[in-house]
């Protein structure tokens, strides 16, 4: 006697298709190879199809777009690129790169190498420098570059552009503040503070003028513009008139402004700055000057503790005086005098590469661009600055990569040294291996030469637009609140620290 098979199928919550039914008639015939085969290939292709059709009508079991790197185009932050002379931005590159004369504040400028250096050819998207001083601060170029990239190659951006203001959640405005600011200080003439024979104080004047005059502006009080001011000085001289504006800043160092009637010298609590906020505001990465080390090329690390920069600083940087005359002899530490790159780049490589830690005392402002190439060199930063404010937290944990120090233990004669050699090689391990894991974050190449491509999307540049995007709530609120406000009736300014 002959068995037939006998299947049962259930589908939860979904009607039975005909052609399941189908097949399910077959199963009059005995259980032959060829029956079972095309069996097997009639439900396979079942249950391909009801996968495909359930997930789609339950978002719950599609696959996670972080995984797959696309953002979700329902999300996207709405940028209006604010529509400034390329004067203020390209145009400076053009200016740059048309001068021949090196940078005066550098012994070796490797931009201009030698006086008679003739005048790249014009293009429309020139590069940005190489020198050092300037390149820490590029992420104007990188996120204007962004958003100057043709809209089908914008695939892995955080960012929409769009070409109405009234579509836009902000408005960006593409002025190279930095690059301005910093052809002000190499010419060397002492004119950047003051405002006669001053080029930069007159493009700022000009920015500020053509942004406040817009409709866009006097709509939101420019509560909704967004600046890229990464240079500690940059738009000097008219920070106030943006204030209120998002301002992507890499510390708030540049920003402070004490409280001469009640300021106490042993107190940083009244440290007060109405300009700048957590609130509102983001803290962007320093450009990275170092190339990136994968940790499967990490190497023995013989030195335990390097540091590379000026001893002598202003400001809160007096520490680092303090920590160089503690740390400068004791074995196993490294400190070098001099701006890390500038001169000596393949030193610096190496000495990170070599080191368990690097040291980061605070400066004339709290951070500098040596923490990201500690980053970058898996050097384990350790990091004595009481008021640093740091890029994309909430986003990345820098204690489980970082060590953090007091001030007032750093100063302890023998305390630092004793503290990192008290860390095991496993925790040391770990730190290095979760370092490895978010230095991508922190790079803004996007790998084209003129900054115009497609960028990363687990990048810095998309990291940035995701900080804005969650102040949107706050920029709309304080929209709402000025437009209730009587006529001639001011919001004080307030100190919004977190």
């Amino acid at each position: 006697m002959s068995e037939c098979c006998i299947l049962t199928v259930t589908f939860k919550g979904a009607a039975m298709p005909s052609y399941v039914t189908a097949a399910a008639k077959a199963t009059a015939c005995p259980c032959s190879v060829p029956f079972l085969f095309f069996l097997f290939l009639t439900l396979s292709l079942v249950v391909s199809l009801s996968v495909f059709f359930f997930s789609n009508s339950n978002p719950s079991l599609s696959t996670p777009q972080h995984f797959l790197n696309i953002p979700n185009t329902n999300n996207l932050l709405k940028v209006y690129m604010a529509d400034l002379p390329r004067s203020l931005n390209y145009g400076l590159l053009d200016q740059y790169w048309s001068v021949p004369e090196p940078d005066s504040r550098i012994s070796s400028d490797p931009d201009h190498t030698h006086i008679d250096q003739k005048p790249r050819q014009p293009t429309k998207f020139p590069p940005y420098p190489e020198n050092p001083l300037i390149k820490q601060y590029s992420a104007e170029y990188w996120i204007t570059g962004d958003l100057m990239t043709p809209e089908n190659m914008r695939t892995g951006s955080f960012a929409k552009r769009v070409f109405d203001v009234k579509e836009a959640d902000v408005v960006f405005v593409p002025f190279f503040a930095t690059l301005s600011a910093e052809m002000e200080l190499a010419r060397g003439k002492g004119t950047f503070r003051g405002k006669k024979w001053n080029e930069d104080y007159r493009r700022q004047k000009e920015v500020a003028e053509f942004v406040k005059s817009s409709e866009a502006w006097k709509r939101s009080g420019g509560r909704d513009h967004v600046f890229v001011l990464t240079d500690p000085v940059a738009m000097w001289h008219v920070r106030a008139e943006i204030a209120p504006a998002v301002l992507l800043v890499v510390d708030f160092g540049g920003w402070y402004r004490l409280d001469s009637k009640s300021f106490d010298r042993n107190s940083s609590d009244m440290i007060k700055h109405t300009q700048v906020s957590l609130l509102k505001d983001v803290i962007v990465p320093y450009t990275h000057l170092l190339p990136r080390l994968h940790l499967s090329e990490n190497k023995k690390r013989e030195t335990l503790l390097y540091f590379k920069g000026a001893k002598h600083r202003r400001r809160g940087g007096i520490i680092r005086e303090q920590l160089w005359d503690l740390l400068a002899n004791e074995p196993g530490v490294i400190m070098e005098e001099g701006f890390p790159n500038a001169t000596g780049k393949e030193q610096s490589i190496r000495r990170m590469r070599t080191s368990d830690f690097c040291l980061h005392p605070a400066g004339d402002t709290p951070t500098s661009c040596r923490l990201f190439d500690a980053i970058q060199s898996l050097c384990i930063p350790v990091i004595v600055s009481d008021n640093i404010e740091l890029p994309f937290e909430g986003m990345v944990d820098y204690s489980d990569f970082s060590v953090f120090v007091p001030v007032n233990d750093a100063l302890k004669s023998n305390w630092l040294t004793s503290h990192l050699r008290s860390i095991s090689k496993e925790q040391r391990d770990e730190y290095r291996q979760k370092m490895a894991a978010i230095q991508a974050i922190f790079v803004y190449d996007s790998g084209h030469s003129n900054g115009i491509g497609p960028i990363p999307p687990g990048g810095a540049v998309n990291h940035i637009w995701k900080k804005v995007h969650q102040k949107l709530p706050m920029i709309k609120e304080a929209i709402v609140r000025e437009k209730r406000k009587p006529a001639g009736v001011s919001i004080p300014l307030r100190c919004h620290c977190m």
